[in-house]
């Protein structure tokens, strides 16, 4: 089992049962991240101060 996620986005995590399903996921995890259909995402760096 492969464990995987992007620099840009640490908090979300996906796996694959090989590293080409796992490089599949990932293009598919940053397709939904970066398409702004799910809400506060939250990328690497970001500081929010209230």
């Amino acid at each position: 089992m492969w464990v995987g996620w992007l620099e840009e986005y640490p908090d979300y995590r996906t796996q694959g049962t090989t590293l080409d399903e796992l490089k599949e996921n990932l293009a598919d995890i940053y397709a939904d991240l970066t398409s702004g259909d799910i809400p506060n995402v939250r990328k690497r760096g970001e500081l929010v101060v209230r």
